[in-house]
């Protein structure tokens, strides 16, 4: 088998359950859905938990506040500014952080936020978080899923940061 980068691919990855709860209140009115959290999210205990991910940072500043530091500064921030945040994806079998490795896919019940907060827009962080939930959850959420940049590290390349900031502020027209 070729394998050019080196790296130790499984042929068969192992199956990764979703293990942080969905981050939202009744005040909520936009839905931020990634993929599936990374190892270094899971081992942190919340999302986007790489320090080179630039998620909080991008947020902090589309909100012109700092960044948030732990996981409570972070959970405070999203509901502040009224931002639900999970995931597409309830379980699926995955190689380490590598989107493109997702198999077996399982979507999350999104119905257990929408049915509670008024959620005015739905947003996908990154190709496969949209590319999945355009094909398990919209058939019945019925919610067109707006497209943002990954923040990925594996992504610095993609997008400036600047760029990245100019995308993540559509969000606040629904706030």
């Amino acid at each position: 088998m070729n394998n050019p980068g080196g790296k130790k691919r499984s042929l068969k990855p192992e199956r990764i359950s979703h293990t942080l709860p969905a981050v939202f209140d009744e005040q909520s009115r936009i839905l931020i859905l990634g993929t599936m959290p990374s190892p270094r999210s899971r081992q942190e205990g919340f999302y986007y938990g790489h320090p080179r991910n630039r998620f909080w940072s991008v947020l902090a500043d589309v909100f012109s506040e700092k960044i948030p530091d732990g996981n409570n500064e972070k959970e405070n921030f999203l509901l502040r500014h009224h931002i639900a945040l999970w995931d597409v994806l309830q379980s699926c079998r995955i190689e380490g952080a590598d989107d493109s490795s997702i198999r077996d896919p399982v979507p999350n019940e999104l119905e257990l936020i929408l049915s509670r907060a008024d959620i005015r827009a739905v947003f996908t962080t990154g190709r496969k978080a949209s590319q999945l939930y355009h094909r398990l959850c919209f058939p019945d959420t019925k919610m067109e899923a707006g497209y943002l940049p990954s923040t990925s590290p594996a992504n610095c390349g993609q997008q400036s940061y600047e760029d990245l900031v100019r995308a993540y502020s559509v969000i606040t027209a629904f706030l």
